[in-house]
């Protein structure tokens, strides 16, 4: 049984200025359409054949880490990179990156490796004026500095990697090989022996070239075998989107270079790949991580843009951008890699993949993309000894969101519940390239997963009707050019008669959220804003934070309230007509309409977490005890209130250890045998959380649904930064106003740090007493530095948050862009007095601008409920109707709760929504033959008990009819 993608997916409608007016309708649920139907790509995937343990190197990145606290733990354990480089300790190349600053965060969060560049310690691009110092006696200095800061200063230092060159052939002292080559031998060994002389048993990494240099690769490795100065791991860089083709066969010259020279295989790590076309990219980035993973080499992304985002692959400091969820399933591979086959090989932008199976989990993994075609997995080599007779396949899709645009969990696209044998073909509606999908394959669960079903369509900002606008091409091939869906955007939407319009079809009364993907160059606009109307009529405001310029890209949001059927749309610069919006010169790139039905609510299986306890399908639960746990990723659209409901079962009394981001909820578990769900209402971040579950009793968890709840965020108390009778200022800590455009509520708070005399102290709310709180602080940084030749060199501030007669914590703000653009950032604060008040400042340095702060409990409150179950009367028999065998089924409602129930024979199915306690439902159906053998027929019954969503499965035999 398939279940398709019922979201329509038009993303390349063409304009028909003939109709005035571009008609984008929604299709019915199950009605996906690729964007080229004709043609499909096919991707074999062989699971009986494994080339080796997943490698999962490819995670790797260059100052993909700024601070500490930039960005959260939570999304570094989420995007699990096992190998860094950052710069040389109390180097000065750039702002941030310290690896000493940052390797609490990495190593505590999957980190296995981190490189240093000592290098990087001159602040100058090219290094030292792109001149080898004359008295070279100066840089072997540095190395012995660098190479004591590690040993002395870091918890860690057995796990550095040193990297004396980096890129040496690039400009950077040893560009000419003719007549530098004697030089650069000479200073290697030299940079080499004082390594090793201060640390003996430092590894060391080399050549470091900009790109593949097999004469310096093979003169380099023989100098050092004679001269016993071996790299312990080999490096080069990746860059263009040429190196999709070549990378292999470079990979293979090297290799044949060590075995020609008789050298053992150093493992490789491609310290410096893709471009930024590729970044935030999942459909571009898939490619590089299935090649660097299917050789088995390490590889880290570069740093073009910005440090501390991962290299643009997560939004803000906290959220997850497409590519951030392509990251984390790459995380989640565990087992030995298998055989994958493309319809090519070496081919930039075309559908890649890779895969995996874990016997021992007894999962299997596809991750793949990078075509605008419809995609058919071809599987096979699935054993029946692991997965038993009958799988169960989920498709998930994380959709390209732009570097800046939030994206919450991708959803399933495609389920399909198949035997186990040949070849299964699953077909995809795949139809953006710069999208990515991840196929799971399990023992069949005990219920059929179900496709999102909620509704939504989208368009190409340039494939509306413009008017006053301009379409600019974005060529994606082009390596230093930000990607843009489709390949062009639009842009120039200064004028007050600037719009874009068209018509959609809408399939129900209610909520919609409009978003769109856009750039704002927040340096010279800062925050953006435009109207959308709606037949006419101007209906909401589209709000857009800055960002890095018109080609990176963020996503704004509203909400707008719809009558069914069709509604012309348009987006306007103006609200009334004569006036233009302040900020509205915004590039756009696409648009999406969503229904909203009830509060955002997303259930993650237990059986997808990351753990190495056992996992049991028949109960489609992970088998937790003593010190064993599960980690979630649960994303939050917005930050405020959720219930988090865990959904399990017990064979006796058993306490639920769970912790967000570390911090401890107590008050859950079970006091005797059964299923149940125990519930927290939990103050959330917008973004990632890691979430951890365990049981030291024993508890079979099934899943962790997360539910907004906006009744709860009457519990934060927000207080302004211009409240003077909550916030005394001290020094020269004063309010300002900001120019426009701004998103800032009242007035800013700012000048606060730079001295311990600088700062403001905030009278504790009434009723918020010890325990665990957020702070939630709305601010704006835009410092940065300004002399480096690409990279932005942005500057964390800090924010100190003392309690009188407590401690103090430090959150950490990173750079948003603009000092006129507001964003939100939650730090965790433990409070240990009753009423002690907070001092906000910095000793150290500057403090961020803050327009509002708010306090929020942790937790108000938790719950446990042993599940009803879901329970029904059913009967099956056969009658003969006209000569053709019927199978008649009568199934009464005995749960205490509402259930959709569905009755699926050999001979068809029939559904019913909503049936009422008590209540009987009835279907007969034609086998279409004069004679059937006995059979039974299959109940499924769906409901919501204690605010998660339930199944159970009954059957109902019948008798054969002649």
């Amino acid at each position: 049984m398939t279940t398709p993608h019922p979201r329509s997916r038009i993303a390349r409608a063409t304009a028909c200025t003939a109709l005035g007016a571009l008609v984008l309708s929604g299709l019915a649920v199950g009605a996906a359409v690729p964007a080229n139907a004709a043609t499909v790509d096919v991707i074999g995937v062989d699971f009986s054949k494994t080339d080796g343990a997943v490698q999962g190197g490819a995670s790797g990145m260059l100052y993909g880490l700024s601070d500490d606290g930039v960005p959260t733990d939570a999304i570094i354990a989420g995007a699990r990179p096992t190998n860094l480089t950052q710069k040389a300790p109390h180097g000065a190349q750039h702002p941030n990156g310290d690896p000493l600053e940052v390797e609490r965060a990495f190593f505590e969060n999957g980190g296995e490796y981190l490189m240093t560049n000592i290098q990087d310690y001159y602040p100058d691009w090219a290094y030292n004026g792109g001149k080898r110092p004359s008295d070279f006696n100066t840089y072997l200095d540095i190395v012995r500095k660098v190479v004591r800061s590690v040993v002395d200063e870091s918890d860690h230092p057995e796990k550095y990697v040193f990297t004396p060159f980096n890129e040496p052939d690039g400009g950077n002292w040893y560009g000419d090989w003719n007549s530098m080559k004697g030089t650069y031998l000479q200073d290697w060994k030299a940079v080499y022996q004082v390594i090793k002389e201060e640390f003996p048993d430092a590894k060391i990494a080399g050549n470091g070239d900009t790109r593949w240099q097999p004469g310096r690769t093979r003169d380099f490795l023989t100098y050092a075998k004679a001269n016993n100065v071996l790299p312990d791991m080999f490096t080069w860089h990746e860059l263009s989107r040429s190196s999709l083709q070549y990378f292999r066969q470079h990979l293979a010259e090297y290799r044949q270079i060590e075995t020609d020279l008789g050298i053992s295989a150093r493992p490789v790590n491609i310290t410096e790949y893709a471009m930024r076309r590729d970044m935030s990219v999942p459909g571009n980035l898939v490619q590089w991580l299935a090649m660097f993973e299917d050789e088995k080499v390490d590889a880290q992304t570069a740093y073009w843009t910005y440090a501390g985002n991962l290299n643009d692959n997560m939004a803000k400091n906290n959220s997850a951008n497409g590519a951030w969820w392509l990251l984390k399933w790459y995380g989640d591979l565990s087992g030995q890699t298998v055989t994958v086959t493309p319809p090519a090989l070496n081919a930039p932008d075309t559908l890649q993949g890779l895969g995996s199976v874990d016997t021992d989990k007894k999962q299997a993994t596809v991750i793949f993309g990078g075509t605008n075609n419809a995609t058919r997995l071809d599987l096979s080599g699935l054993d029946p000894a692991v997965f038993g007779s009958t799988v169960d396949i989920q498709v998930r899709e994380a959709e390209w969101s732009g570097q800046e645009g939030e994206a919450q969990a991708p959803p399933i696209v495609i389920t399909k519940r198949v035997p186990v044998g040949g070849v299964i073909q699953v077909d995809v509606p795949s139809s953006n390239r710069l999208d990515a999908y991840q196929a799971v394959i399990t023992p069949a669960l005990p219920a059929q997963p179900v496709a999102d079903t909620t509704w939504s369509t989208s368009i190409e900002a340039e494939n509306t009707v413009l008017r006053d606008v301009t379409a600019y091409n974005q060529d994606p091939a082009a390596d230093w050019t930000f990607s843009a869906s489709g390949g062009r955007d639009v842009g120039s939407t200064n004028r007050v008669t600037s719009s874009l319009t068209w018509t959609v079809d809408v399939p129900t009364t209610g909520s919609y959220r409009f978003g769109a993907i856009a750039g704002v160059n927040g340096s010279r606009i800062g925050p953006g804003k435009h109207a959308l109307f709606v037949d006419g009529q101007n209906a909401s405001t589209i709000e857009y934070e800055a960002g890095f310029d018109w080609s990176y890209r963020g996503r704004g949001e509203t909400l707008v309230q719809l009558t069914q059927g069709r509604h012309e749309l348009s987006v306007r610069m103006s609200a009334d007509g004569s006036t233009l919006l302040p900020g509205s010169d915004v590039s756009l790139d696409r648009f999406d309409l969503t229904r909203i039905d009830g509060p955002e609510t997303t259930t993650y299986p237990a059986v997808l977490a990351r753990t190495d306890a056992p996992l049991d399908y028949s109960k489609g639960a992970v088998s937790l005890t003593g010190d064993k746990i599960a980690t979630f990723f649960p994303s939050a659209r917005e930050t405020g209130y959720y219930d988090i409901a865990i959904r399990y079962s017990t064979t006796g009394a058993a306490g639920l250890g769970v912790a967000l981001n570390e911090r401890s909820i107590t008050g859950l578990g079970a006091d005797k045998a059964g299923t149940w769900t125990s519930t927290a209402r939990v103050h959330l971040a917008k973004g990632i959380t890691d979430l951890r579950i365990g049981s030291a009793q024993g508890a079979a968890v099934q899943s962790v649904t997360l539910t907004r709840a906006t009744d709860g965020d009457t519990a934060t108390v927000r207080i302004e930064g211009e409240d003077g009778s909550q916030i005394v200022r001290s020094g020269a800590a004063r309010l300002e106003t900001p120019g426009q455009p701004t998103n800032v509520s009242g007035q800013q708070l700012g000048y606060l740090g730079g001295g311990a005399a600088n700062y403001a102290t905030l009278s504790r709310p009434a009723g918020l007493g010890a325990g665990q709180y957020d702070l939630t602080v709305r601010y704006s940084n835009a410092e940065k530095n300004t002399g480096h030749a690409y990279n932005t060199d942005v500057i964390t501030r800090f924010l100190d948050i003392t309690e009188d007669g407590g401690t103090t914590t430090r959150g950490a703000f990173r750079n948003n862009y603009s000092w006129k653009g507001f964003w939100s950032h939650t730090v965790p604060l433990d409070l240990t007095t009753t009423s002690g008040s907070l001092r906000l400042g910095n000793t150290t340095g500057n403090a961020p601008n803050i327009d509002w702060l708010a306090l929020s409990p942790l937790v108000v409150k938790a719950t446990n409920a042993a599940d009803v179950l879901l329970t029904a009367d059913a009967t099956a028999s056969t009658r003969k109707i006209a000569g053709k065998a019927y199978v008649a089924v009568e199934v009464t409602n005995t749960s205490p709760v509402p259930v959709d129930v569905a009755i699926a024979t050999s001979y068809g199915t029939k559904s019913f929504a909503a049936v009422q306690p008590g209540k009987r439902v009835s279907a007969v159906i034609n086998s279409t033959k004069a004679s059937i053998p006995a059979g039974e027929a299959t109940i499924t019954l769906k409901g919501t008990v204690n605010g998660s969503p339930a199944t159970e499965q009954l059957t109902a035999a019948y008798s054969a009819r002649n």
